[in-house]
């Protein structure tokens, strides 16, 4: 039996291999890199262990400073969770010679499978269908193909090519990342099936010659062939082909004398063909849907399974209902999904009561990794939480859970909410029309649900009414109006910069606080400072009617042409964050006379985002070409490129390979020919 079990990895998935080691009365230890020193699993665990550093090769990746954690901490057992060294055959043998249990299959069956390539192979002979592979560029005779990493998964070491004068650079570009993400260089070249899904089933496997399907899930919507939004049961797979894939699935485990919970992922063709993308020998993100519509705690069938347990069943358990789960990123999906840092003032998702659980009942669960508080670095994978709401119907979870998330108050870093809110409700996903080209197919769910020209302007007024009323709070005669006049003269202004560019609010408030007048209207940045007389609301016909119902710091009602809209403002250091059921917008108030700026060279290179330069592919004086490669930085486990805009010369560069940026610092200036 296991007493006290280590989980040898951070954040949610360790939070949600603790949950289910509490109701079993199993200790737990966490292990914790110096920027996780305040993260919830360090603080949720019996027994922590701090690995000094932050670089995930200085810490999570050493399987020698885990299993020295576990020694110091009387751990007598290893859950790897997943991504780090969860399907490193290396460190599955060396937990099992330091004489711990190992929380997974057997380190033959992840070294089998940890190899794409080796998988392949082998599970061709066992009658598994396969997609024609080359192992190098000059055998590639067909486009498009995908090139991917035979290591490691979470779409790292992967691209699309479409034509040979592409593919040399993708290949290298692959090899590196994969170099970097799983220590193993090796890729190859996939055929590339055109509006295919990615359809997986869940296996469950023990030490007395059971395997058990546990469902298919849909995971076909994707961006940088990383899942963000996965279902089960897939809504095209009817019973016969259910039945295949199973059959497929079982296959391959028995062909690897499997024991623990994996997944076998396929690509599931428009013609109804399916071939073996690979198999992950680990607990996969998405399993909360599964234990929704199957009953289950699979973080308790891994413990039993290995304490030599049999599992509970024999055969496919019968399915319940639909489950959809979300990925919630810190990343900007409309600035080619950049990734977002900084301190995430508020995280509230009203309506999930229920956490790294299964749920007793349909509802929503939230598994997060953060609280409101966390800092987000560039260290990480940048997912925050996973959203996942079960209902009778399909439906029902969609709808049910794009609810949730409009309505989520989440303040202080960029995320992929609006997007997953729009992909929810979009016609094309409610009638199953899913691939993995869904997201280049449908661009409109790029737009934030904040939109509307009188949804912005309405947001802008209530925060600009909101930092009124935190004023008077402060005031010397507190029972007059904010900005009384005996006699009216111009509006009252604030300056916004929002997500559309700067925003100059102005509102007249009468003797009884009542709105006398207001208008909204975008502003060249230079224009900020300027007297707020221009602002005039008469000739603003188009804004609609308001009245101030009632307003505060944090609230504020008002009556729009008849409708009662409640806006919730949470302001933090100069920046207000104002939710309603339009939508969110982070508003950054300007100052009325800014102070003056050192201006950049023109040509400035600025860093996208905090991170480490990876590669620098050029020197002073060199001249490119519009579109050259110049650097990388390496920022949340992927590589950013930066491209020249233009043909010119580099004429000065700052940094070098290695060298930490900040976001918006000076890389390199390219003066143009």
């Amino acid at each position: 039996m296991i007493r006290r079990l280590l989980v040898a990895n951070r954040g949610e998935i360790a939070r949600r291999v603790f949950a289910t080691c509490r109701a079993m009365g199993v200790e737990t230890v966490a292990v914790y890199s110096d920027a996780d020193a305040d993260s919830p699993h360090v603080a949720e665990a019996d027994y922590a262990v701090h690995l000094p550093g932050n670089a995930p090769t200085a810490t999570y990746l050493r399987g020698d400073l885990l299993i020295a954690a576990a020694r110091k901490c009387g751990a007598d057992a290893v859950h790897p969770g997943y991504g780090f060294l969860s399907e490193n055959a290396d460190f599955a043998r060396a937990v099992i010679d330091a004489g711990l249990t190992w929380v997974g299959p057997s380190p033959k069956a992840i070294a089998m499978m940890g190899s794409k390539l080796e998988a392949k192979a082998l599970l061709a002979e066992a009658g598994v269908p396969m997609l024609p592979t080359a192992l190098e560029p000059d055998e590639v005779d067909t486009f498009p193909v995908l090139v991917k990493a035979s290591a490691g998964g979470g779409g790292r070491g992967m691209r699309i090519v479409r034509d040979r004068e592409s593919l040399a650079e993708a290949v290298a570009s692959a090899r590196r990342e994969a170099a970097s993400a799983f220590g193993d260089g090796t890729v190859f070249c996939e055929r590339y099936v055109e509006r295919a899904r990615h359809i997986e089933v869940q296996i469950m496997a023990d030490s007395h010659g059971n395997v058990v399907p546990l469902g298919e899930r849909e995971c076909s919507i994707q961006r940088r062939h990383q899942k963000i939004v996965e279902e089960t049961p897939s809504p095209a797979v009817d019973a016969p082909l259910r039945e295949r894939l199973f059959q497929a699935a079982t296959a391959a485990a028995r062909a690897v004398s499997y024991v623990g919970a994996g997944t076998v992922e396929f690509l599931l063709a428009p013609t109804g063909e399916f071939f073996f993308l690979e198999m992950n020998t680990r607990l996969q993100v998405e399993h909360p849907v599964t234990e929704c519509v199957v009953g289950v705690d699979m973080v308790r069938l891994q413990l039993v399974v290995a304490e030599g347990g049999a599992l509970p069943f024999d055969g496919p358990p019968p399915l319940h209902g639909h489950a959809i789960e979300v990925r919630l990123y810190a990343e900007d999906p409309a600035n080619a999904w950049m990734p977002s840092t900084g301190t995430l003032h508020r995280f509230d998702v009203p309506g999930a009561a229920h956490a790294f659980a299964p749920l007793p009942a349909p509802g929503l669960r939230l598994d997060s990794g953060v609280a409101g508080g966390s800092v987000i670095g560039v260290h990480y994978d940048p997912m925050l939480a996973k959203l996942i709401a079960w209902a009778p119907t399909r439906a029902e979870a969609a709808r049910m859970l794009g609810g949730a998330l409009a309505r989520a108050r989440i303040h202080g870093v960029t995320t992929n909410r609006d997007l997953l809110v729009r992909v929810l409700r979009l016609s094309a996903f409610l009638s199953g029309e899913t691939d993995t080209g869904f997201l280049d197919r449908h661009p409109e769910v790029f737009a934030p649900l904040l939109s509307s020209v009188d949804a912005v302007r309405l947001s802008c007024l209530a925060a600009a009414l909101a930092g009124a009323a935190r004023r008077a709070r402060t005031a010397l005669l507190p029972g007059l109006p904010s900005g009384w006049r005996n006699v009216p003269s111009a509006l009252q202004t604030v300056v916004y910069e929002g997500p559309t560019g700067t925003i100059e609010v102005g509102y007249r408030l009468g003797r009884t606080n009542d709105l006398a007048a207001w208008a909204v209207r975008s502003i060249d940045p230079e224009d900020v400072g300027l007297p707020g007389a221009a602002l005039d609301p008469a000739g603003a016909p188009d804004h609609p009617p308001a009245a101030i119902l009632s307003a505060t710091g944090e609230r504020v009602v008002l009556d729009v042409d008849g409708v009662r809209l409640q806006f919730a403002v949470h302001e933090v250091d100069g920046v207000s964050f104002v939710d309603s059921p339009e939508g969110s917008v982070a508003l950054t108030e300007l100052p009325r006379f800014p102070l003056p700026v050192a201006e950049q060279p023109e040509g400035s290179l600025i860093a996208p985002l905090p991170g480490a330069v990876g590669r620098v592919l050029v020197v002073p004086g060199q001249r490119v070409a519009a579109g050259d490669l110049l650097l990388t930085v390496e920022a949340m486990k992927l590589e950013h490129p930066v491209h020249a805009p233009t043909d010119g010369v580099i004429s000065d560069l700052r940094v070098a390979a290695g060298s930490q940026v900040e976001s918006g610092a000076l890389l390199a200036v390219l003066s143009p020919s």
